[in-house]
This record gives C-alpha cells, structure tokens and sequence, in this order.
C-alpha cells in the first residue's frame, strides 16, 4: 500500500487550516505511523502512549529493540510522564526549548509504552521548534515517540524525498514541510545524575549549555559499548552504502581520484581534486553550519549515483564548533 503525502508547505502559518488535517489527526489516533519535519531532521512519529504504535516503529524502521526513541512534546505542561526534573535542567528547558535538543529525564512508571525508553526507567524528550511539528504536536494532542524517519542506518532524512525513498509502503503517511534547515539530529543531554553528560552531540554545546547553568555538563563519552540510553550511540548509524575513507583535517594537497570515487567536502577544495565525482558539502572549512545542514542529502545523492563504489570525505578541525558534525561522519565512516 503506498503510503499518503500531505503537503502542508503553503499552511506553513496555520495548520488548522489544512483541508486534512483530521486525516493525519485521525492517523494518530489509530496509532499509524506518520513521518513529520522538524529542524533537525525529519522524524517518524507514532502515539508515545500506545505500546503497538511503537512497536511499529522498530517494526518500520528495522531498528534494534535495545535502542530508545525521543519523545516529542508542544509544552512543558505535557511532561506529565516525568517523575521529576532537576533544577539545572529546568533552567535548560527554559531556555532552550523549544529546540535542538533532547533531555534525559527520569520516567513515571507505565506513563508510556515500554518499547519508547527500551525498558529502561528514563525517557529523553524534545520540544522542536519547526512550525510545523508545534502546531501538529499541538493539534495532535499526544506525545509521540519519534526517532528519525528512515532505515535503520542510513543517512537520516531531511526532507520528504529521503523519507519517501526509504519508507513508502512501510508507514502511514508523511506530512510534507521544508526541508530541515540544521540537518543533523538533537543534542541529548542526560539528565539522569549531575553535572549533566552529553549523551548525543548535536547543535546545543557543551559551551552553550554552561552559558546558562555554569558546571553543569561532565566530559561525555561518545564510544561506550553499553546498550544506548540515547538514539545514535551504539549502533551503526548514517551510512551510506560506499565505504567512506575520511581524510583527517581535510583535504590540503592535489588528490586524483577514479571514476568510481566521490570526493566529499568544501567549494574551496574543488581546485585540489582531480578524476572522480565531486560533491560540494559547504563553501569552505569554516562552514560547519553548511556542512551539516548539508551532510545527509550529499550522502544519499551519492548512493544514486550507481557509478561510485568508494567515497573520500574531506574532514574538518576538530573543535566544539564541529563536534555533532564530526560525530556523524565518523559514525558513517566506520560503519559502526
């Protein structure tokens, strides 16, 4: 069965108004799965209360049971499944909800379905600020449990055409938005003891966080091993189907490449590659926004590409500034 689309690009404004929104309403309702835009990427979402709508989403997704999803909420009034939040996170949620970012909290007992949290007795949260997902959230009425609207692996979605080509016949439906101006997934900031710990590096830094709570955030650990108390920490995540070789601090001297190898990185490189497929990820090294706003689509136009067998991505300084960014693409580097 092919899956709906609803475009609601020119209801941007008011989405009340949209001549179906009590089908997509109704969808939720009925525990279906619907895909919706948020800034950070696009999000498959199902009612966080229904235990046989989450199960779906593993189901949909091929994603492994062990691994959490965020649930997504309009206000703080809805955190109703929460036993208790820290002052210092309080204080976070204040300031940068809504947002980029996800918040590990403890959960209320039977509050959502098990499958949300993966059995465990914490749940992480987002409130996103794209119009879109707020007014839906909002009209919906629900918290809905949304992990990022693709195969389990590959590159995440940011925009309706990614998730097309991963889920038609295997969801509901998908409310069509634009695209997702950050491109990469949230920031998650658990919650669970303090000071906090970054569980996912996403746009919200360390630095930022500190700016409004000082001494709130410990030095995170991106590489345990441990069954993931937050989406992105374990398992093999953003892949596109050629190997990558990543080129640490990137490309500074003439590269040849062969028909069969992408080239991956700033404008300003372009002029040091020969042979191969160039792919502009951004206009230079100082472009992180660009870069990861970008990262996801140039991943998935390679895999279109059936001529590539091999990409060679051009890496950039690592800093704060490009920690998510780097995060993703050794995590689609090394497969893992």
């Amino acid at each position: 069965m092919e899956t709906y689309v609803w475009d609601v690009r020119n209801y941007v404004h008011d989405l009340s108004t949209y001549p179906q929104i009590e089908e997509i309403r109704a969808g939720f309702e009925d525990n279906e799965l619907i895909a919706i835009p948020t800034e950070t990427v696009y999000g498959l979402a199902a009612n966080a209360r229904n235990a046989a709508a989450v199960a779906k989403v593993y189901l949909a997704k091929g994603r492994p049971s062990d691994n959490p999803l965020i649930v997504h909420i309009h206000s703080q009034e809805q955190l109703d499944f929460v036993r208790e939040i820290h002052p210092a996170a309080q204080q976070l949620m204040n300031h940068f909800w809504p947002g980029p970012i996800s918040f590990i909290l403890p959960l209320k007992k039977d509050s959502l379905a098990e499958q949300v949290t993966a059995g465990k007795d914490t749940v992480a949260v987002r409130m996103p600020e794209d119009s879109i997902a707020q007014q839906l959230l909002k009209i919906v009425g629900l918290p809905l449990a949304a992990p990022s609207a693709n195969l389990s692996g590959r590159p995440s979605p940011t925009n309706y055409e990614h998730v097309y080509e991963d889920l038609n016949g295997r969801i509901h439906g998908i409310v069509r938005g634009d695209d997702s101006h950050i491109g990469i997934e949230s920031t998650v900031l658990d919650c669970s003891s303090y000071p906090f710990r970054i569980a996912r590096p996403g746009a919200i830094t360390a630095s930022m966080l500190e700016g409004v709570v000082a001494g709130c955030v410990t030095e995170a650990d991106y590489t345990s091993d441990e069954a993931p108390i937050a989406p992105g920490m374990k398992y093999r995540h953003y892949a596109p189907n050629s190997p990558i070789q990543l080129i640490e601090g990137g490309i500074s001297a003439p590269l040849h490449a062969d028909a069969h190898t992408a080239v991956v990185g700033p404008e300003s490189i372009r002029t040091l590659v020969t042979g191969g497929t160039f792919y502009p990820l951004c206009q230079d090294e100082q472009d992180i926004t660009g870069a990861s706003a970008h990262l996801y689509d140039v991943l998935r136009s390679i895999d279109h590409n059936q001529a590539i067998s091999r990409i060679i991505l051009s890496g950039f300084k690592r800093d704060e500034a490009s920690q998510a960014l780097m995060n993703r693409i050794d995590k689609a580097s090394a497969g893992k």
